[in-house]
């Protein structure tokens, strides 16, 4: 068994790994599916700026070939020249002549990434380069929309997140949307979400018809999952796990830097994988689920009845959780139980996430990692408890405490992957 607990370190907020860059750094065996023109236009975009003599060494071909499909992408108005950093001094003491450079020209397209929540909607206009232009966030009024009020609320925010930005709304190329529940990504329906009445609801075309553009919908950890492979700790890790912990749990996975979604596009639904037989009943109406002793509407319940308040208390779970964690913190046993007990559930699912896919790393994220006993260095030792490590380690562990704005990020992300497709093969 290997010795310690797994290595821990928590982000506070949320910054590029490196850079101002913006994508993954794809391995080209995780890249065989795509021609050398997207290749070479994605390495730009992921570096922020790179030279030719870089494209062509990272992609290992000709520098004649790098000519042809970057000059290319500089006619279509992708791609540009720019000074780049100086070289090393010359040997005669003088500075080193600086190479021309290229980087994404950001006015070539725009795309909105959206984050539908509980309680709120977060959005964020993204150029080209992947940078964020803009971001927006309101409240939502009621707990369950119909569909024609979510698409009502995304198409005011979309415009006036444009506008704000000085665009017209007409000038977004397409919309990425991130919900929880259980989301058909290809067919751009939502079977399931606790956020959503109705069920089997075709989202993507009827965001898509109100907007006038292209919609794509993918479940809202897979969106986190997207954000740290463009933004996150995701650039440099071919192979990773994400779990989320807030109203729900989630799971996101990339294998060979990209996102996995099961092998018919709605898996990995950690937080609906069972770990007491009719045990908590969870709010997808069925007993046992993991979330159902983790999320926070299990952690309000059980926050309830300590603090002897009705779970529908005003504000929310906010408004019982941050007063049992301050009671926890501050000795009481009762408080303290209950979030190490949460600890344990977490325990649980993240030894069963290593025990089944084994990842190298496993990112923590979501409102709930503020609350350390979820990241307790006990908690971490119950994890590699649970764990048959016999020829191997236990994974790295890191948390993220990112905001609505990052998985926003991350549904923009999934909008560029599908605008870049589109106009590097049209």
């Amino acid at each position: 068994m290997a010795e310690g607990p797994p290595d821990l370190s928590v982000a506070p907020a949320f910054e590029p790994l490196s850079g101002p860059g913006a994508g993954p750094l794809l391995p080209l065996s995780a890249a065989e599916d795509r021609s050398l023109r997207a290749l070479a236009f994605e390495h730009v975009r992921a570096a922020g700026q790179a030279a030719r003599t870089d494209i062509a060494r990272a992609l290992g071909i000709s520098a004649g070939s790098v000519t042809a499909l970057t000059a290319a992408l500089i006619e279509g108005g992708f791609l540009r020249q720019v000074e780049g950093r100086p070289r090393e001094p010359a040997r005669d003491g003088g500075r080193g002549r600086p190479p021309v450079a290229l980087e994404v020209v950001p006015e070539a397209a725009r795309v909105i990434g959206v984050k539908l929540g509980d309680d709120r909607i977060s959005a964020v206009l993204a150029d080209f380069a992947g940078q964020t232009v803009a971001r927006l966030d309101r409240p939502v009024v009621s707990r369950r929309l119909n569909p024609d009020e979510i698409v009502g609320e995304i198409a005011a925010l979309a415009e006036d997140l444009a506008r704000s930005a000085g665009h017209a709304p007409e000038a977004v190329a397409a919309v990425g949307l991130g919900l929880s529940g259980i989301i058909d990504h290809e067919a751009g329906v939502v079977a399931w979400s606790p956020v959503l009445a109705g069920r089997d609801l075709p989202l993507a075309g009827a965001v898509s018809d109100r907007l006038g553009c292209p919609a794509f919908i993918d479940n809202d950890a897979n969106m986190l999952t997207l954000a740290e492979l463009w933004y996150g700790a995701g650039r440099e890790s071919t192979d990773f796990a994400v779990v989320t912990v807030e109203q729900g749990v989630g799971m996101g996975l990339v294998l060979g830097s990209k996102l996995f979604r099961g092998s018919r596009g709605m898996g990995l639904e950690l937080g609906h994988t069972k770990v007491h037989l009719d045990g908590a009943l969870c709010r997808c109406g069925r007993r046992g689920c993991l979330e159902a002793y983790l999320a926070d509407y299990a952690l309000a319940r059980e926050a309830a009845t300590a603090l002897e308040r009705l779970p529908q208390a005003q504000g929310g779970a906010h408004s019982l959780l941050d007063p049992l964690y301050a009671r926890a913190t501050a000795g009481d046993a009762v408080a303290a139980a209950i979030f190490r007990r949460a600890g344990r559930y977490l325990a649980l699912g993240l030894s069963n996430v290593a025990q089944l896919i084994d990842p190298p790393l496993i990112l923590l994220s979501g409102a709930r990692m503020r609350y350390h006993y979820l990241y307790a260095e006990e908690m971490l030792a119950e994890m590699e408890r649970l764990l048959l490590l016999e020829g191997r380690s236990a994974p790295r562990v890191e948390v993220r405490q990112w905001d609505d704005g990052v998985w926003a990020r991350g549904a923009a992300a999934l909008a560029l992957s599908a605008v870049t497709a589109r106009v590097l093969t049209g």
